[in-house]
C-alpha cells in the first residue's frame, strides 16, 4: 500500500508547487523509495488539450495520449518515471465520470451529490498507484479557498481519516513576502493560509515557504508557533539558479528524514550525492549559445516550457549555457529578430496566426546554413517552405490554413478524418518511426526505430514526398511506410524537422538526442 503527500498551496498561484513536490519525489526516490506523482486541476475542463496557451501555458502529452497539465512535463523530468492518464485527472473529468455514471443508473436512484460521490471518485483518482509505488504525491492545483478546489481538498482530508495519519501527510507551500519600504518578511499571508486549510479540517505537516529573502530561526519559531507545525518542518524555499538545485537545498534543510519519519518509513539506502553533483557541475558552464524560438505564443514563456526546458538540459549535458530568444513570428520582424542566433527552432502550435513568419523563419535558417529543430507545425511549416522556394509550387500551403489550395503539401489523412465521429481527429500519444540509414536523425538516435510522442491532426501530405526530396527536402522516418516523420534538408549541417514533439522526453541525465545534436551544431556554428 502506498503512502501520500498532498501538495496544497495558499496566498498566490505559481508559488512553485509542482518543483517543489517534484524536488521531494526526487530526494525519496533516492533513497531508494518508488515515487509517482499525481496532478489534480480544478478547472471545469476535462484537460488542457482545448485551452489557449496564454491560459494555461503548455500542453504536455503523456505516453498514453493524454492531454496534462506542464506539471507532469515537470514530474517526469525530475523522476524520469512516464506519465499517463492516470497521472492527471480535473475536475472537468470527475463530473463528467460522477453524471456518465448517474445516467446508467449506477447510483441506483440516489441523490448525487458533491459529497460522497464527487468526493469518492477523486479519492478513486487518489489511490490510482496505490499498489505500485510505495509513495504517491498528489498536488492539487490552485489555492486554498478557491471555491472549484473545495471537493479535492475535501476529498484529501477524507483521505487522511480513512488511510490513518501514519500513511497520509500533507505539505503546503505558501508565501512570505517581503516588504521593502518596511525592510521586513512578513508571516501573516501564511498565517491566514494555513487557517484556510484548516477550516476544511487540514492541518499541515510541513511548510514550504517561498520567499525571497533567507527566513530567521526565530521567524521560523513564529510560524511553527501560530501555524502548528515542528520548527524543523518550515522549509525555506527561495529562488535557484536552476530548479535542478532545488532538491539539494531541500535536503540540507532536513526535509526528506522529516518525510521518512512523519510516514513512519524505512530509507531503503542512502543518497550517495551523485545527482547533486552532476546537477552543480552542469549548472556552472562557462560557453554560451543563443538559440531562438520562432512561435506566436513568445510572450508567454511557459507556452514552449518542455521546449525551452529541453534546450537547458542539453546545454547542461554539453558543458554550455543556453541563452534563449523568444522571437513572435506575427509581431517581430524575420528575418531582422534572427541575425546572431546560434541555432533556431520552429516549435508547434495550432491555427494560422503566425504561419507566415515561421514560414519566413525556417527559409532564412535553411539559406544561411543556421542549425536547425522543427517540431510538429514547424515540420508542417519546413515543407509548405520547400515546397514553395525550392519546388517552385507557389501556392503550396496546408489545408488547415488553405481548405482550397491546389498544392495541400500539408493536410489531413483519410484515416484521421474518419475518427472524427469519435469525437477528436488528432494523433496523441506515442507512435513509432522507422529510420533511414545514414540520415542525420539515425547518427543522432543510433537506432533504426523510434517512438515518439505526437500531438497533431496534420500529416506531410506523402503524395509530394518524391517531389520535394528530388529539390533536397529528404523524408529520414516513416510511420509504417505511411507517414512522414522526419525530414532533413542534407545540404545543411543541421537542419531536421519532426511530426512529434521529442521536448517531452528530455532528462537530466539523458538530453534528447535532436536537442543534444543541435547544442553540438549550434556550438560548432558559433566557433566558425
Amino acid at each position: 500500500m502506498s503512502k501520500f503527500i498532498f501538495v496544497t498551496g495558499g496566498v498566490v498561484s505559481s508559488l512553485g508547487k509542482g518543483i517543489t513536490g517534484a524536488s521531494l519525489a526526487k530526494l525519496l526516490q533516492l533513497r531508494g523509495f518508488k515515487v509517482n506523482m499525481i496532478k489534480c486541476d480544478p478547472y471545469i475542463n476535462i484537460d488542457p488539450g482545448t485551452l489557449s496557451p496564454y491560459q494555461h501555458g503548455e500542453v504536455f502529452v503523456t505516453a498514453d495520449g493524454a492531454e496534462a497539465d506542464l506539471d507532469l512535463g515537470t514530474y517526469e523530468r525530475f523522476l524520469d518515471v512516464p506519465m499517463t492518464k492516470a497521472n492527471t485527472t480535473t475536475a472537468g473529468g470527475i463530473y463528467q465520470t460522477v453524471i456518465d455514471n448517474e445516467r446508467r443508473g449506477d447510483y441506483n436512484g440516489v441523490t448525487v451529490q458533491v459529497i460522497p460521490h464527487i468526493t469518492n471518485e477523486i479519492k478513486k483518482r487518489f489511490a490510482a498507484f496505490d499498489k505500485n509505488f510505495d509513495i504517491t504525491i498528489i498536488e492539487i492545483g490552485g489555492t486554498v479557498g478557491d471555491i472549484e478546489g473545495l471537493p479535492f481538498l475535501e476529498a484529501a482530508r477524507q483521505f487522511r481519516v480513512e488511510r490513518g495519519r501514519e500513511n497520509v501527510m500533507t505539505l503546503h507551500a505558501t508565501l512570505v513576502p517581503y516588504i521593502s519600504s518596511a525592510g521586513e518578511l512578513k508571516t501573516k499571508p501564511t498565517q491566514h493560509s494555513v487557517n484556510k486549510l484548516r477550516e476544511i479540517g487540514i492541518e499541515p505537516d510541513v511548510l514550504a515557504c517561498r520567499t525571497e529573502h533567507p527566513i530567521s530561526d526565530s521567524m521560523k519559531k513564529k510560524l511553527s508557533l501560530f501555524c502548528s507545525v515542528e520548527p524543523a518542518a518550515v522549509i525555506e524555499v527561495m529562488d535557484a539558479p536552476s530548479i535542478y538545485l532545488v532538491p539539494e537545498e531541500l535536503e540540507k534543510q532536513g526535509l526528506t528524514d522529516l518525510v521518512i519519519k512523519r510516514l513512519n518509513l524505512k530509507a531503503k539506502k542512502k543518497n550517495d550525492g551523485k545527482w547533486f553533483d552532476f546537477v552543480r557541475k552542469a549548472t556552472s558552464p562557462k560557453k554560451q549559445i543563443t538559440v531562438g524560438i520562432a512561435g506566436k505564443y513568445a510572450e508567454l514563456k511557459d507556452a514552449y516550457k518542455s521546449v525551452a526546458e529541453s534546450l537547458y538540459l542539453a546545454g547542461m549535458s554539453n558543458k554550455v549555457s543556453v541563452k534563449v530568444k523568444y522571437i513572435n513570428t506575427q509581431k517581430d520582424p524575420i528575418p531582422a529578430s534572427l541575425k546572431g542566433l546560434d541555432a533556431i527552432i520552429v516549435p508547434g502550435g495550432f491555427g494560422k496566426r503566425g504561419i507566415p513568419g515561421k514560414i519566413e523563419a525556417i527559409k532564412y535558417a535553411r539559406e544561411n546554413k543556421i542549425p536547425f529543430l522543427g517540431i510538429c507545425l514547424g515540420m508542417q511549416c519546413t515543407v509548405i517552405e520547400a515546397a514553395r522556394n525550392l519546388a517552385g509550387l507557389k501556392d503550396a500551403d496546408s489545408t488547415e490554413i488553405n481548405p482550397d489550395t491546389k498544392n495541400p503539401v500539408v493536410a489531413m489523412m483519410e484515416d484521421q478524418k474518419k475518427i472524427k465521429k469519435l469525437g477528436g481527429t488528432m494523433r496523441l500519444g506515442n507512435y513509432s518511426a522507422k529510420i533511414r540509414k545514414g540520415s542525420l536523425a539515425h547518427k543522432l538516435y543510433k537506432k533504426d526505430t523510434i517512438e515518439e510522442r505526437h500531438r497533431h491532426r496534420y500529416e506531410y501530405n506523402p503524395q509530394f514526398v518524391p517531389l520535394l526530396e528530388n529539390c533536397g527536402l529528404k523524408v529520414s522516418a516513416w510511420h509504417k511506410e505511411l507517414l512522414p516523420e522526419i525530414v532533413e534538408y542534407p545540404k545543411n549541417p543541421f537542419f531536421i524537422a519532426v511530426q512529434f514533439h521529442p521536448e517531452f522526453a528530455s532528462r537530466p541525465l539523458k538530453p534528447h538526442p535532436l536537442f543534444d545534436g543541435l547544442a553540438k551544431a549550434a556550438l560548432k556554428n558559433k566557433k566558425n
